[in-house]
């Protein structure tokens, strides 16, 4: 595993090396521009001020083996607890607290609205289809008690909720950082590419990791859950990192012609790329010659 990741870092390291910097050097950056982008700029900050909030809910619940007394009906109320404050800030406090426009807007026409409706779409057919690829694929199961939908526990269809609200604002601040540093061309299209994909890789790994010491989820061969597993799992984040990072990109622009993405848009585009994501998970399936089971637990 450090092989493969130092392999990515070096060859990163090389790319950003052949890059010309961009005429205004001034404008390089993580966060989107809060004159021309606000209402982007207002919900990627209101993401990573709360980030650390869930991350330390169950860095606390791990550490110190809280789940041993966890019910179904714990899970649920921890995992939809943690989710709330990305679901209700397009309701509740549209501005973000950093003064986003969405204030003004119709709660259909938010920013905010039309990224928790993306990702929610997005884990829903995540949880309810492409877990049963890890099933199936890694033989990976969860032993916990929970209520199930499709035999994946319906808490974590709300986990994964805050889970890829915060992998999505990271890998836009990264995304966006290459765009506004270097000149546009080939050589910067290359360096994107490679950007997705280590990304893609060790957000996919760094979770594996991180929920390895919860023993109700369990694979058959952790050493490969690791290295194959963490490229089968990145398979997600090849489409939806560059496809986040463009979406709804033209809401705060004033020239004629900007595109208006809708509700109805986004979810299109939501499942859309969702069945991107679940056709090449069944190629790596088809190539492994590996059946797929689908079905409640026996």
């Amino acid at each position: 595993m450090t092989a493969i990741l130092g392999t990515m870092v070096a060859i990163l390291a090389g790319l950003i090396a052949v890059q010309t910097p961009a005429q205004d050097d001034t404008a390089s950056t993580f966060l989107p521009d809060p004159r021309s982008q606000p209402s982007k700029y207002a919900y990627e900050c209101y993401s990573l001020f709360y980030t650390p909030f869930w991350i330390s809910a169950f860095a606390v619940i791990v550490a110190f083996q809280l789940y041993e007394d966890f019910t179904a009906w714990t899970y649920n109320a921890v995992c939809v607890g943690l989710s709330l404050p990305f679901l209700l800030q397009p309701i509740l406090f549209p501005s973000a607290c950093f003064h986003s426009p969405d204030a003004k807007r119709q709660l259909s026409e938010r920013y905010s609205t039309k990224a928790n409706l993306w990702l929610a779409v997005y884990s829903f057919i995540g949880n309810y289809w492409y877990t049963h690829y890890f099933y199936s694929v890694l033989k990976a199961t969860y032993t916990m008690p929970a209520h199930r939908l499709n035999n994946v526990p319906i808490a974590f269809y709300f986990a994964t909720h805050f889970y890829f609200s915060t992998y999505h604002v990271f890998s836009n601040a990264c995304l966006r950082k290459v765009v506004t540093t270097f000149e546009a061309g080939a050589r910067r299209t290359v360096l994107y590419v490679g950007v997705v994909v280590f990304l893609s890789y060790f957000t996919a790994f760094m979770e594996t990791l991180t929920i390895s010491s919860f023993p109700y989820y369990s694979f058959e061969d952790r050493n490969m859950a690791y290295t194959v597993g963490s490229a089968f799992y990145g398979i997600y984040f090849l489409v939806s990192f560059p496809t986040f990072h463009a979406f709804d990109d033209e809401l705060d622009s004033t020239e004629d012609g900007s595109k208006s993405v809708t509700l109805w848009d986004t979810f299109v585009s939501s499942c859309g790329y969702g069945m991107v994501i679940m056709c090449l998970l069944d190629f790596v399936r088809l190539y492994l010659d590996i059946p797929l089971v689908v079905g409640i637990m026996p």
